[in-house]
């Protein structure tokens, strides 16, 4: 049986499989100590005063959009190219996104248009570290100052990057950044996600709302304690809650975190060197402000395949290449038709959308199959030239 190289996958060592068995057969396997000792590291590896960690990438979205006040009736500004939760997570809570283009050299949002995208009801801007390359945070910093607009970095493809020599997840140019803990991602904690912030007001309300909306913090009480057992439930909250037996693996994935980005820079390194001198494809993009984290590696098709996009696509897979497309354009989903997105064409993230192939990209990935996945594309390439 052919082997088949897949787009991404986990990297669990013996050593991850120990701690997640000793916190089985501890007293703890929701929301104990390690859940805090999770956050602290993750904290700490950032640079971020506060880390509120949750079951999902998408319930990170969800809950920091609300700890920031996103709510029925408000705009949010967002790029096209990203997974649908980002922007699913606002219309979660009655907002309206507003797409906006991209740039074609790094699939990340055009920062020269969000201006013309910002209305009277725009309260937020969300960027995406597409494939885990920094967008120019302080532009979109100064953009949102001058427009009082609050700004959310979804960074699940991004953490152990650098943006101006500091870690993505800082928050020193926004308001607070999410991560994803999913096993294709940097770190895995089977699922799982986590919300970064420097303002104790927004740490605390995810605090609530990853919990029910209740909290157990008698300074925070808005009536007098009735005892020992007394808590409150202040908000509307849900149960986003990451177990202690998630949090345990998470810990042990942390601790390798630099070493993956290394490997993951390694592996994007020979890519580059095998399609230097190949014209019908364009490899990711890296500039001096940046550390890409190669969450993935995308490249594009030349325009004279777009068409052939389709059987490129089953060829390599055919070929034991699990080659993959990031992303659809979030408006081109029905639901997003169905809701007032139908006429909407962005030329960047379309032409993007029609180019784009992501080519194996994870730790484990050996030299060999970095070799067998340039050489297969190369030559299924050729045949439609």
């Amino acid at each position: 049986m052919k082997k088949f190289i897949p787009y991404g996958r986990q990297t669990i060592s013996n050593e991850d499989i120990d701690v997640v068995v000793k916190t089985l057969k501890s007293d703890f396997l929701t929301q104990g100590p390690l859940i805090t000792n999770f956050e602290k590291r993750l904290a700490d590896y950032t640079g971020a005063k506060y880390c509120v960690v949750v079951n999902s990438g998408t319930a990170a979205l969800h809950t920091v959009y609300f700890a920031l006040g996103l709510t029925q009736g408000d705009e949010f500004i967002t790029s096209a190219m990203t997974f649908a939760a980002t922007a699913n997570a606002g219309l979660y809570l009655g907002a309206k996104p507003r797409f906006v283009d991209i740039v074609l050299s790094t699939g990340n949002i055009d920062i020269s248009q969000i201006e013309n995208a910002i209305t009277k009801q725009t309260k937020l801007i969300s960027v995406i570290h597409y494939a885990g390359l920094s967008v120019d945070m302080e532009q979109v910093k100064k953009i949102a100052h001058k427009h009082n607009l609050l700004v959310v970095e979804d960074a699940c493809h991004a953490l152990g990057g650098e943006y101006k020599n500091e870690k993505i997840g800082n928050c020193k140019y926004s308001d607070a950044a999410i991560l994803s803990f999913h096993p294709v991602k940097h770190i895995t904690t089977g699922e799982g996600g986590a919300i970064l912030t420097n303002r104790k007001e927004v740490y605390e309300r995810a605090l609530m709302f990853r919990s029910h909306g209740i909290t157990k913090d008698e300074s925070q009480y808005k009536y007098h304690s009735e005892g020992s057992w007394y808590h409150e439930m202040q908000l509307l909250g849900f149960n986003y809650r990451m177990t202690d037996i998630q949090a345990s693996l998470g810990i042990s994935q942390l601790k390798k975190i630099d070493k993956f980005v290394k490997s993951r820079r390694e592996i994007a390194t020979q890519y580059n060197e095998l399609f230097k001198d190949f014209d019908l494809i364009t490899t990711p993009q890296e500039d001096q402000q940046t550390m890409h984290a190669y969450h993935l590696y995308p490249i594009r098709l030349s325009n004279v395949l777009f068409k052939h996009k389709q059987q490129i696509f089953e060829d390599l897979h055919q070929s034991g290449i699990g080659a993959q497309t990031h992303y659809i354009p979030v408006y081109h989903h029905p639901y997003y038709r169905e809701h007032g997105f139908k006429n909407l064409k962005l030329e960047n993230a379309e032409e993007f959308y029609k180019a784009e192939i992501s080519l194996p990209m994870y730790y484990s990935l050996k030299n060999k199959d970095i070799q067998q996945v340039a050489n297969t594309l190369k030559k299924l390439l050729l045949k439609y030239v």
